[in-house]
């Protein structure tokens, strides 16, 4: 008895030192360790796009202290900068921006500010999983914070196209909170482009910078095309399931908290976790900055990888000193230009074809990266990825057939409404629109009984 006792004993221990080998040797990098490279063109935005953020926290935009005058934005072309007492807690600080340079309109939506007891409201407003939005479920205080930014500055954007010929892009950016708000605002205006003057949608993009998980699967594969989360080799916010809420109320005894999710989600099989449909995670295409390697010191030449994940979405959180400082935009803007400038001097090396030519077949491959991750949601249930995937096609059909009118839609109704839009009436439209398409299928399986 005792000898079965002590084969028991020593089959536990065995078991426990092998779970903490494989916790404590995980490192960042494994996340992204078959994914492709990502190239010069598609993530050319991104540094320039943490500076835009970092403009926000400057007291002098002239003089500024976290980035370099002469790459920053030229303050000639801010359009408005909101701070906190402006936004009455409803969001976080943000800038309306014109980059003449490039062509691109950008709103972008700082982070979290651990001061402001307005920031923790919104993360603590998250009531998940109690009402479907456009086919999935998202955090409730983020889409009511991007609802009263649309509210309030579509009109400045609309104008802002308008007046530029309608030819620049739409670019929405945010940081940590701000990313799940410009997440949730991008799926607003994807739904409802005649409000900001019938943009087209290839002409609409969000950068997530540190995402919040802020939206379920089907969501998150389902704007891929239009959503790009960047993350830095550990960051913590991007990999931890737990809600905002519980993370930002431990944010001083985080290490032992994500010690305990990190704990818990061993225990949970790949399968239940797909398979759980308020489940979220970090929207959209993922971008993943590496650094570090396994038992190596330092931090190497950084290395961007992409792609649309479906399994395996930044589930494991890894127990690093670096899980928060990564998170920082300060090091998330340094390591990205960093990592864009050694990809141009690769890719001018190695590029034999027209730049043209090798833009064009990237455009190709990810519109079948896209494709085939919303299949690939379909081949592992993930809950509502079937109906994700069919209005995905139908969608792009529609866009060409009534791209011509958006324009004449655009007009009538601002005269209708007194030339404003309200969000939340679209809010209200895609809370129901799966309502309907629910009855519509008990009503047809009905029928068929």
């Amino acid at each position: 008895m005792s000898a079965s006792c002590g084969v028991v004993e020593c089959v536990l221990v065995l078991g426990c030192a092998r779970w903490l080998w494989k916790r404590c040797s995980y490192v960042g990098s494994y996340d992204s360790a078959t994914w492709p490279a990502a190239t010069p063109d598609e993530f050319d935005s991104v540094p320039r796009l943490c500076r835009l953020i970092l403009a926000i926290y400057e007291p002098d935009l002239r003089k500024p202290i976290n980035y370099s005058p002469a790459q920053g934005p030229e303050p000639e072309w801010v359009i408005k900068r909101v701070s906190h007492q402006d936004t009455l807690g409803q969001a976080p600080p943000y800038l309306v921006y014109v980059d003449h340079r490039h062509k691109e309109i950008v709103l972008g939506v700082r982070g979290l500010n651990l001061a402001k007891e307005s920031d923790y409201k919104v993360l603590l407003d998250n009531r998940l999983g109690q009402q479907m939005f456009d086919g999935g479920y998202v955090h409730r205080g983020l889409l009511k914070s991007a609802v009263w930014l649309l509210n309030r500055e579509s009109e400045t954007l609309k104008r802002l196209w308008v007046e530029n010929g309608c030819q620049y892009d739409m670019v929405f950016a945010g940081h940590s909170l701000g990313s799940g708000v410009v997440s949730l605002l991008t799926i607003l205006v994807v739904n409802r482009r005649e409000s900001l003057g019938g943009i087209p949608k290839e002409k609409i993009r969000c950068y997530a910078i540190a995402p919040a998980r802020c939206m379920s699967l089907n969501l998150a594969v389902k704007y891929a095309n239009v959503i790009h989360s960047v993350v830095l080799q550990d960051d913590f916010l991007p990999r931890t399931p737990t809600p905002l809420e519980d993370i930002f109320k431990s944010i001083f005894c985080l290490p032992c908290l994500l010690f305990l999710v990190c704990l818990r989600d061993t225990f949970i099989p790949e399968g239940r976790k797909l398979r759980d449909p308020r489940r979220l995670y970090a929207p959209g295409r993922m971008y993943h900055i590496v650094e570090r390697k396994f038992c190596r010191c330092g931090r190497f030449p950084p290395e961007v990888r992409t792609a649309i994940p479906v399994d395996g979405r930044f589930e494991h959180i890894v127990l690093s000193c670096n899980a928060t400082s990564d998170h920082g935009i300060i090091w998330i803007e340094r390591e990205a230009e960093k990592a864009l400038q050694l990809m141009k001097e690769k890719s001018s090396e190695t590029v034999t074809d027209p730049p043209t030519v090798q833009k064009f077949e990237r455009l190709k491959t990810i519109e079948k990266e896209h494709k085939d991750a919303l299949e690939r949601a379909v081949s592992l249930n993930v809950p509502h990825a079937v109906d994700s995937a069919e209005k995905e096609a139908s969608e792009d059909n529609e866009d060409e057939a009534t791209g011509s009118e958006s324009k004449n839609v655009s007009s009538t109704q601002s005269n209708s409404s007194g030339g404003k839009s309200n969000w939340d009436e679209v809010v209200e439209k895609l809370l129901k629109k799966k309502e309907t398409e629910d009855l519509n299928v008990e009503r047809d399986t009905d029928v068929t009984q």
